[in-house]
C-alpha cells in the first residue's frame, strides 16, 4: 500500500493499522475486503427503510452496517452507526433518522477513498 493510499484511507476515517491487524498484515486481503464494501447494500437498505418509515428494517440495516464498518476499522462510520443503533433500540426512530446527514457524509468519504 502506498503512502498516498494509506493517507487517503486514514483521512476517510479508516484505521488502517487496526484493520491490518485483523487481516494479519495482509494488505492485499484488506484491499479485497474494502472493495467488497463497495458492493454492500446495507447503506441503501437503510436509506430505503427510513424513507419507508420501517424502523425494524432500518435497525437491521444499521446494525449490519455497524458490524461491517467496525470489522474494516471505519472508526467514524462505525461510531455513528453505533449511535444510530442505540437510538433505534431506545425507541427513538426520529432521532436515529436525524443522524443520516452525518452518516451519509462519513459513508461517502469512505466510499470515495476506497475508489481512489
Amino acid at each position: 500500500m502506498t503512502a498516498e493510499r494509506l493517507q487517503r484511507l486514514t483521512d476517510a476515517g479508516i484505521d488502517v493499522s487496526e484493520a491490518l491487524g485483523r487481516f494479519m498484515g495482509n494488505e492485499g486481503l484488506l484491499e479485497r475486503f474494502l472493495k467488497k464494501f463497495l458492493d454492500d447494500q446495507n447503506y441503501d437498505a437503510l436509506c430505503k427503510a427510513i424513507s419507508d418509515g420501517d424502523s425494524e428494517a432500518a435497525l437491521t440495516a444499521s446494525h449490519t452496517l455497524k458490524g461491517v464498518s467496525g470489522n474494516l476499522s471505519m472508526t467514524e462510520l462505525c461510531g455513528l452507526m453505533t449511535e444510530q443503533v442505540k437510538a433505534y433500540r431506545a425507541g427513538a426512530p426520529d432521532e436515529a433518522a436525524a443522524m443520516m446527514p452525518k452518516i451519509t457524509e462519513a459513508y461517502q468519504k469512505v466510499v470515495a477513498a476506497i475508489k481512489e
